[in-house]
């Protein structure tokens, strides 16, 4: 007990001592306290619970001024509360075991993966780097847990020929185009979903997309993808502004999960494995970069923020490795 006073009396008056100050007031504190009997009153435990909940909405708030999509606010939300109801300590007593074993014991009773579980500490790292900005704890307990090393695994593209199959077999000119779209742009489901006729430049052959955190980027399309999307909207006879509707009355926007849907249901027909509109965007990526397009270039497409990222999507042809080697070794 006495040390968490001791560490509570620190983190209060953090923000205005110097490191030096502090490591007297803790010498002072051991030496006046440490043969003391102290007892909290009650009333304590909900005076933390209130304040963790106080401490993880203003958290929120300053990551939705910075940004964040209601998306990512959401998952942020649930993670640290979850974090929070397991260890049921207050923010400011959280240390680095604690995040540790609740770390560990995540991952062994859910069976999950490291990449979940890095995902959990990534956010758990900023809410603590926060809460230190910020004056609210001495020091993140998430410092010294590194980040989780992940295997690499490859992910699919799309061969040329699965590319034209699929183009073949659709039913109709509007699934055509949405493949023609998600192929040639490289654009995100949810980017597609919230496209309106007019921010079609046909003459361009551009469009202009809202990624995440409503970041503005400009995508382009080829000729055929023109084509089949000028047919597409040639035949409807509704009057919504949505570039994708549904097929059925009353041809309301297509939502992502319609999308998916559709695609997948494709790929089962024709019996090609995993269909899904993310693959079309790392197909592009990996095309791009086989064929040199500077990698920069590639980034700006995809609408990255980090260039660490673009090259997570894209897999090298490894003929084209071999026939390097060929050229620049052998």
């Amino acid at each position: 007990m006495v040390d968490t006073l001791i560490l509570e009396i620190k983190q209060d008056m953090a923000s205005i001592l110097t490191n030096g100050q502090l490591e007297k007031l803790n010498s002072v504190l051991v030496h006046y306290l440490y043969n003391l009997e102290i007892a909290r009153k009650d009333g304590v435990e909900e005076d933390k619970i209130e304040r963790n909940e106080e401490l993880l909405s203003s958290f929120l708030s300053a990551k939705h001024v910075e940004g964040c999509s209601k998306k990512s606010l959401v998952y942020y939300n649930a993670t640290i509360k979850n974090m929070l109801k397991k260890l049921n300590k207050s923010i400011k007593h959280i240390t680095t075991n604690d995040l540790r074993e609740y770390l560990d014991n995540y991952q062994r009773e859910g069976k999950t993966g490291k990449v979940t579980i890095d995902n959990i500490r990534r956010i758990l790292s900023s809410f603590f780097s926060w809460l230190e900005e910020e004056d609210y704890i001495l020091k993140s307990p998430v410092r010294r847990i590194h980040k989780v090393k992940t295997g690499t695994v490859v992910k699919e593209t799309y061969s040329d020929e699965a590319m034209e199959i699929m183009r073949d077999s659709c039913k109709s000119l509007r699934d055509l185009a949405i493949i023609d779209m998600l192929s040639s742009t490289g654009m995100r489901v949810g980017e597609l979903v919230k496209l309106n006729r007019e921010d079609i430049d046909f003459e361009g052959r551009e469009c202009v997309v809202f990624g995440k955190g409503d970041k503005e980027r400009r995508v382009y399309f080829d000729a055929r993808t023109k084509i089949h999307l000028l047919n597409y909207l040639r035949s409807r006879e509704d009057n919504e502004s949505a570039l994708f509707v549904s097929l059925l009355k009353p041809h309301r926007r297509l939502q992502i999960s319609g999308v998916e849907i559709m695609l997948r249901q494709l790929g089962k027909r024709l019996n090609i494995t995993k269909v899904h509109p993310h693959k079309f965007r790392r197909t592009l990526a990996t095309k791009a970069i086989d064929k040199g397009m500077p990698i920069e270039q590639v980034q700006q497409l995809l609408g990255h923020q980090k260039i660490d990222t673009t090259l997570q999507y894209a897999m090298v042809n490894q003929n084209n490795v071999k026939i390097s080697h060929r050229k620049y070794i052998g």
